[in-house]
């Protein structure tokens, strides 16, 4: 069958080889890592924040996901290491001025660089597409790229001026390595933190228990003192009768002086007595005081 009207095969029709390897988009690649969330798939939107190992994702989507970790979602491998908000840090991005959105051009007739970032490095300007190495801080989220950090050696903050160390950089998106060291170092400061706290949990339960044997210790004496303390409470009843009522005659006496009149007080000069209605400029005389006094007068 076949080869009719003078056909002519050719030799990869007839003899079938291996199959070529499908090889990823590079293109398509840093587009999935630096424009979509790592959990979601959905677009990066403000705020958006970084694990310690690296990867991106939108705040909403992680909360999401801290809330109900039942609900089946795509690449929960992801996010296996992720046990509270205090293991990720919101980033303080820089955007891009030329970055205008990717439905800006609905025409179709101005050339659209999809290779563009939404972001930028502060410092140097290059675009976080996935083209160049970023790393970000993780004391104050701030993020730069690594030929800024290279250039400019120093241990401040370039954006925000906080002080950090070469331990607090993370590399965004990195090769596997990068990935599997951060990992590393993440167990490493995670069970450190462990020790620590088991440490002080030890140092509290020693401070404690010596107090406790203490308080067994001076629990006889006071015992022994109980029939002092009545008789003593009977006398400084008596004294606490005689210091009440002097101090209630002390009040009273205060009050008293607190009490006299403005006018009476001669360190006080005449324009300030003359404010308060008990001067004798406030007072009327009997031609200014009317006859008679009505609560509705009528004039006609």
């Amino acid at each position: 069958m076949g080869c009719d009207g003078g056909t002519i095969p050719k030799r990869h029709e007839l003899v079938k080889g291996p199959k070529k390897v499908e090889k990823v988009d590079r293109n398509a690649e840093r587009a999935a890592k630096w424009k979509y969330c790592a959990l979601s798939q959905e677009k990066l939107r403000r705020p958006i924040v970084s694990c310690e190992v690296g990867r991106l994702y939108n705040k909403d989507a992680i909360i999401e996901y801290l809330l109900d970790k039942t609900a089946d979602r795509p690449n929960m491998e992801v996010v296996t290491h992720i046990r509270g908000i205090k293991d990720i840090k919101e980033l303080n991005l820089t955007d891009n001025p030329e970055w205008a959105g990717e439905r800006s051009n609905t025409k179709g007739d101005v050339y659209e660089d999809l290779h563009c970032g939404m972001f930028i490095c502060p410092v140097v300007g290059l675009e976080m597409n996935g083209k160049h190495r970023f790393c970000y801080l993780q004391t104050c989220g701030c993020v730069f790229s690594d030929r800024a950090l290279k250039e400019i050696k120093t241990d401040i903050c370039h954006k925000c001026g906080d002080l950090f160390k070469d331990e607090d950089l993370v590399v965004l998106n990195g090769t596997k390595e990068e990935g599997e060291k951060l990992r590393e170092k993440m167990e490493q400061k995670r069970a450190k933190a462990k020790t620590k706290k088991s440490k002080k949990s030890k140092a509290a339960e020693t401070v404690a228990t010596p107090s406790e044997s203490k308080d067994d210790t001076k629990d006889p004496e006071v015992d022994g003192t109980e029939s002092s303390l009545q008789t003593d409470g009977e006398s400084s009843q008596s004294d606490v009768a005689g210091t009440s009522s002097s101090t209630e005659g002390s009040k009273l006496s205060k009050s008293a002086a607190s009490k006299r009149s403005v006018q009476e007080m001669t360190e006080k000069s005449e324009v300030f007595k003359s404010l308060f209605t008990t001067h004798s400029s406030a007072k009327r005389t009997k031609a200014q005081t009317s006859n008679w006094v009505t609560h509705t007068p009528y004039h006609f």
